[in-house]
């Protein structure tokens, strides 16, 4: 069997690509477990109610994912989707690096402060 062109691999594989919209944030200043908690409250729910319930979280995790799921509509709408029609078909969080910090405690000791990062990524879907 012969090797194909590299052309013809890159158009096969783009071929097989997932044309759905998808908005994706990396290093979002929040633990994934924290974002978790916000994408599951989303995950399934039509977008404008998603975006609904998002505006009037409390959790600082809702303020981000409200600009990541707002992108993820535009991008939809410039592919000609209309907005009503559109769902959160995936939304997951990921872990991204962790920032170490240290801070000084009692007699001379140092205390590990992890920041964690995570990389938050939502696709949308037509019903």
């Amino acid at each position: 069997m012969a090797a194909q062109h590299r052309s013809q691999v890159k158009r096969e594989r783009n071929a097989n690509k997932d044309a759905r919209p998808r908005a994706v944030l990396r290093y979002a200043r929040v633990p994934v477990q924290k974002a978790c908690f916000v994408m599951d409250a989303i995950r399934g729910k039509d977008a404008v109610t998603a975006l609904a319930l998002l505006q009037y979280n409390p959790r600082y995790a809702s303020s981000v994912i409200y600009k990541l799921l707002a992108s993820a509509v535009a991008n939809a709408e410039v592919k000609g989707m209309n907005k009503d029609n559109l769902y959160v078909a995936e939304c997951n969080a990921s872990n991204g690096p962790i920032m170490k910090r240290i801070q000084p405690r009692a007699q001379g000791r140092a205390y590990r402060i992890n920041k964690r990062m995570s990389n938050l990524r939502i696709v949308l879907d037509e019903k």
